[in-house]
């Protein structure tokens, strides 16, 4: 296996929240990186909200999350989610990625990231927002 996808959800200053409580639900050990963590502060509402989050629990249930910048508009339900494409081969990472951006709109370039090597996002001609990351352990 070289590739999966995770469910990946948007919140308006409550993915910490969420991801506690996930975890009540399921266990498992939680991973944060806040804005403020990544030096990038000014784009949330609050540094201390979540850039990065992910839930992984020993049964193999995963869940990521984090805080929509406050430059971007978030009603709950619309724009809710992303599919979240995560890959042990580089090579695999960049062809997906030099597919999906045809008639896409790059959101975030593919370059390095506080919880990857190599991760970027973009929202693809049908209107679905991907982020593609190189697994940093294989």
């Amino acid at each position: 296996m070289s590739a999966t996808v995770t469910t990946h959800l948007n919140f308006k200053c409550k993915a910490r929240q969420a991801l506690t409580f996930y975890k009540s639900v399921f266990g498992g050990q939680l991973s944060v990186v806040t804005y403020a963590d990544a030096h990038d502060a000014g784009s949330a509402e609050a540094p201390d909200d979540v850039m990065w989050g992910q839930l992984l629990a020993d049964s193999g249930f995963r869940i990521m999350a984090y805080d929509v910048q406050s430059a971007k508009s978030w009603h709950p339900g619309e724009n809710a989610m992303y599919v979240v494409v995560e890959e042990t081969k580089e090579d695999n990472v960049v062809s997906y990625w030099s597919k999906l951006i045809e008639q896409a709109e790059i959101i975030q370039p593919l370059q390095p990231s506080p919880w990857s090597p190599l991760s970027g996002m973009v929202k693809d001609q049908f209107g679905v927002v991907w982020v593609l990351s190189l697994l940093k352990h294989v």
